[in-house]
């Protein structure tokens, strides 16, 4: 696969809590420079992000992040202000203990309304599928689907697992034609990044392709 059809689907990730925005304007200079097709950040960097790379980069940050169990009122004013500050894209994490409730309407309401606070901008759903059980997983799919989000999404890359090609694969048997679907969380390799799209990933959430290929031309390979 040409590497190029690889970095277009890269959202290349810097979430650490520590990172300075000197540290995010490496990543966004990269990003333009590599083509990926976005910058995820933190929600405090977005205004300034925005306004570094105008029209450039597209700018995504997280809502509700890591742990997900902020009010749906938070996940909304959160939403609300990244996209006002420039977000062009909303990775928003799921409420899990409202799903191993058993809670499935409370669920797809509250993805149904920040998907509303989004309006035309993409909204992907992160369900930290090393908590999830096989069925949780599915019916994650449906809810999903029927939500209207963009994107289901395997991971925050901060619990105890990243994205697995099984998943992708559950996914992709299971989502409906109007969901997209994100690997995210331990993606190592160029090789891993090729299988997770071979496999029915459209976008992958990782800072290390650009770091390999940053490597590689330094070391002139």
């Amino acid at each position: 696969m040409d590497i190029k059809e690889v970095l277009k689907r890269v959202d290349h990730t810097l979430l650490d809590r520590c990172a300075t925005f000197e540290d995010i304007k490496v990543v966004l200079d990269d990003g333009i420079k590599y083509g990926v097709a976005s910058a995820c950040i933190p929600p405090c960097h977005v205004k300034a992000a925005k306004e570094y790379v105008g029209d450039r980069l597209a700018i995504c940050t997280v809502i509700g992040f890591p742990n997900g169990y902020h009010t749906t009122t938070v996940k909304v004013a959160e939403t609300i202000d990244a996209i006002g500050d420039g977000a062009d894209e909303i990775d928003m994490v799921i409420n899990t203990a409202m799903l191993r409730a058993g809670e499935y309407d409370a669920v797809l309401d509250e993805i149904r309304v920040i998907k509303s606070a989004c309006g035309e901008h993409i909204l992907k759903v992160i369900i930290e599928t090393c908590l999830l059980s096989e069925e949780e997983k599915i019916k994650m799919c449906e809810i999903v689907t029927e939500s209207g989000a963009d994107y289901i999404k395997t991971s925050t890359g901060f619990s105890t697992g990243g994205a697995t090609f099984e998943d992708i694969a559950l996914f992709k048997k299971h989502v409906g034609k109007n969901v997209k679907i994100k690997a995210a969380g331990g993606i190592s390799s160029i090789a891993d990044a090729e299988k997770f799209i071979e496999l029915g990933a459209d976008r992958l959430g990782t800072s290390r392709i650009v770091k390999i290929l940053k490597n590689e031309e330094a070391h002139g390979y």
